[in-house]
């Protein structure tokens, strides 16, 4: 019996090639967009959840807030935290500080006479590999960073560093400054995991290692409770001990306080600044699991439409079975059999295509995409739950259908129409393309979010702007020289530094003045710029002047006693402050010790991401440190440029690799995850819109020859080609305009909801929804013509004989 069903089964789909292929087709497609979406949001769901104690594990994240100013809440802290909280607190079990070498930017490392750039360096405590366990190839967790300039690398690293060699006892050169020895080799860090490094040096290595320091805040602590400590319980002792030693109390308007949060949320729910990577963001991942979810469900209904379509040429095949003794639970396991083939074949040519497909996802989401996250036999069982779970979606009610045929009644000529399972199949359709609506419309404005984004006056200008990395800073002497050198070269219109990036300015002061009460403090981010960083930036002055060179002299005088600051605020801040632009310049302010005048106010710029409102933010002549060396181009041959660059930098820095990047991709890279959604939806609004146009293309064909007699009657009482395609077409346009009405408001909310995490977005307007309607409507159309006007256009004397 088992084998005539499949011999019956492969037969009828043969037979039928047009409606099994776009069945397939329409499933494989569905199969395949749900596995790649499935692993990259399983990816998502995983982070940092792979260590052994990660739900005994918190980091510790600083709050802050200096009277009226904007609060600041960042994953950096004290160095003096981690140790201690490990003294003060039974619950602990172990701290851990990580300290990044280089935050942003690239590290040089020298072995022999080879010099590389290295980006993920980190030093941390002797207890790191107590509290994450990241499995060693060689040497001993437990002693490889209790030694100063001990490393431990991954093996990428020890590969390309010694080849087949050992790595252990090996010695580099680090940063012009350290000299270190390979303790220990890790397996490489998964890309699922916050902490990423190739390089993790012990923290006794460096100087601040010295000092339990509380007044700056660049570490990243991480604490391991005991087992069955609570974490609520913990908070409040920390909460106690912070009021106790760290807030003020003649100063209730300002608040510190040091907050755990939960090692395993942070990649998806974090919102702490100056992370170790930018977190993920968990409503994406309920945004791309429902994707996923939609797009394999319309490929089933697709399927279930097809298969219902095709109901009323199979009701003879139906009827005489069951004449001749078939009962219905045979007819079931038959056509559910069926339908049961074409999942397994669409599983596999899915499966097929999702390999494939992987490494095109990973570009597309910077994320290292492959099989391997899924842990254990999960994979295999999900393929199998996927076989069993779409044929009793998709074939359970097709079956039920057609085994449930009266014979009688079919036999007797009375075959069963479309238009007795209309309602169910209208109602589908208009699903599908409701689902397809969802995402044109979320793709329209997605995009035009973005556009406004890359389009929107930042107030500075990161066009043309190379930026060099400077791990370990650059003297005043030496930025002078290499500044002179640069702009003898046409190619180059300015040159300036500045502590860090000015697209992510993270640096937190507070800031009083002189016609401030008491007591009175205001948080304000600040950056320690060069000279000329205002021309070069491109930003405009609202009031008074840009640096001059006596502004330079008198901030950078040997004793900081004698110092003085000429401070260019922002106009957030001036209006924070309680002043006007004209009435700010002159006035005497104080920033962390640092005294001088307001010089001049400049228009409000974004220096973080458009998430976040513009706020106060103060330019300083600092020249203590400067991270980056900012290069103004001409535009033109960047290539030449980029050489003389070079060349200047081998020339003043022999040990150090170049390493360089420009501006806007710094840009790009802060709305990355913006941008990848975005792309996604444009992607996954193209696979719905053709898996359901592969749904329709199936249904018009079999209506067309359900209604041949009908063509065939109406072209000889003289109907036209136009009108013939029109009736045939109404229908479907009927129903993708009451899938328009149905989708359009879904559409306003969800994406609403995602533009209010912008303070700067754009409004929704109705001609967006107008648009995506067309869009729609031209698609059915377009899709429907051809079996339309291949009807429309068949001889009508033969559609009459077969009467």
């Amino acid at each position: 019996m088992l084998h005539n069903y499949f011999k019956i089964a492969f037969r009828s789909l043969w037979k039928y090639k047009a409606n099994s292929t776009a069945s397939i087709a329409g499933l494989s497609i569905g199969i395949g967009c749900f596995l790649l979406l499935a692993t990259y949001v399983l990816r998502e769901v995983r982070y940092d959840r792979f260590q052994q104690y990660a739900q005994r594990m918190v980091r510790v994240n600083l709050f802050y807030q200096s009277g009226n100013g904007e609060p600041t809440y960042t994953a950096v802290t004290p160095t003096g935290i981690a140790p201690l909280f490990a003294r003060e607190f039974a619950e602990i079990e172990r701290g851990v500080r990580l300290y990044p070498l280089s935050s942003g930017g690239s590290v040089a490392v020298q072995y022999k006479d080879q010099l590389f750039n290295e980006r993920s360096v980190l030093f941390a405590d002797s207890s790191f590999f107590q509290v994450f366990t990241f499995p060693f190839v060689e040497g001993d967790p437990k002693t490889a960073l209790s030694q100063p300039n001990a490393v431990v690398i991954d093996e990428t690293t020890a590969r390309k560093y010694f080849g087949q060699e050992s790595a252990i006892g090996k010695t580099v050169k680090m940063d012009e400054r350290y000299t270190m020895l390979v303790t220990g080799v890790v397996k490489d860090v998964p890309s699922y995991s916050h902490i990423k490094f190739n390089w993790l040096g012990s923290y006794r290595t460096l100087p601040r290692s010295r000092t339990e320091v509380f007044d700056s805040a660049d570490d990243y602590t991480y604490l391991l409770l005991k087992e069955n400590a609570s974490r609520q319980t913990l908070q409040a002792k920390i909460d106690a001990l912070v009021n106790k030693n760290f807030n003020n109390p003649q100063d209730p308007s300002s608040k510190v306080r040091l907050m755990l949060e939960p090692f395993s949320e942070i990649h998806l729910y974090s919102t702490a600044s100056n992370a170790m990577e930018a977190s993920g963001n968990y409503k994406y991942i309920y945004i791309l699991g429902g994707i996923a979810a939609l797009i394999l469900l319309i490929a089933c209904i697709n399927f279930v439409n097809l298969v219902t379509a095709r109901a009323s040429i199979r009701a003879r095949e139906a009827g005489v079975r069951k004449v001749i003794g078939a009962v219905r639970r045979q007819l079931f396991i038959q056509h559910l059999l069926e339908s049961g083939l074409i999942t397994v074949a669409a599983t596999v040519i899915g499966l097929l295509a999702a390999i494939l497909c992987l490494p095109g996802l990973s570009n597309l989401t910077g994320s290292a995409l492959n099989l391997a996250v899924w842990p254990d036999f999960t994979f295999p069982l999900l393929i199998g739950m996927l076989i069993v779970v779409v044929t009793l979606l998709s074939g359970a009610y097709p079956a039920i259908v057609l085994s449930g045929f009266e014979p009688v009644r079919v036999l007797k000529g009375h075959a069963l129409t479309l238009s007795d399972r209309g309602r169910l199949r209208n109602g589908l359709v208009v699903f599908q393309f409701s689902v397809s609506m969802l995402f044109i419309i979320a793709t329209l404005i997605a995009n035009q979010q973005l556009d406004f984004i890359q389009n929107k006056n930042l107030g500075l200008n990161p066009d043309q702007v190379i930026v060099l990395d400077m791990a370990a800073g650059i003297s005043p002497a030496k930025l002078d020289a290499i500044k002179s050198e640069l702009l003898s070269h046409a190619g180059v219109q300015s040159v300036s530094a500045s502590y860090d990036s000015p697209l992510n300015v993270q640096g937190g002061y507070s800031i009083t003045a002189e016609d401030k009460p008491n007591g009175y403090y205001m948080n304000i981010t600040a950056i320690p710029v060069e000279k000329d960083f205002v021309q070069t930036m491109g930003m405009k002055l609202v009031e008074g002047e840009a640096y001059n060179d006596t502004d330079i002299a008198q901030s950078t005088r040997d004793s900081a006693s004698l110092r003085s600051y000429a401070f260019l605020l922002n106009e957030s801040a001036v209006k924070a402050l309680g002043w006007t632009p004209a009435a700010a310049i002159g006035k005497t302010v104080n920033m962390n010790g640092r005294k001088g005048k307001v010089k001049g106010v400049l228009q409000d710029f974004h220096f973080r991401s458009m998430h976040e409102k513009i706020s106060s933010i103060a330019l300083i002549p600092e020249y203590d440190y400067f991270g980056k060396v900012l290069i103004k181009t001409r535009g033109g041959d960047a290539r030449q440029t980029i050489e003389i660059l070079a060349k200047i930098w081998k020339k003043n820095f022999p040990l150090r690799p170049f390493d360089y990047h420009f501006m806007d991709q710094e840009f790009a890279d802060i709305y990355k995850a913006e941008s990848k959604v975005s792309t996604i939806l444009r992607l996954f609004s193209l696979v719905t819109i053709l898996i359901s146009c592969l749904g329709l293309f199936g249904l018009i064909a079999f209506i067309s020859q359900q209604r041949t007699k009908e063509i065939g009657v109406r072209k000889v009482l003289g109907a036209s080609v136009a009108s013939i395609v029109m009736l045939l077409s109404i229908d479907f346009v009927k129903l993708v305009l009451v899938a328009i009405v149905l989708a359009s408001p879904l559409a306003w909310y969800f994406m609403d909801q995602w533009l209010s995490d912008f303070a700067y977005r754009v409004q929704i307007g109705p001609w967006l929804f107008m648009v995506a309607g067309l869009i729609a409507v031209l698609i059915t159309f377009f899709t429907i013509s051809f079996q339309s006007i291949k009807a429309a256009l068949m001889d009508p004397v033969k559609a009459l004989k077969m009467e």
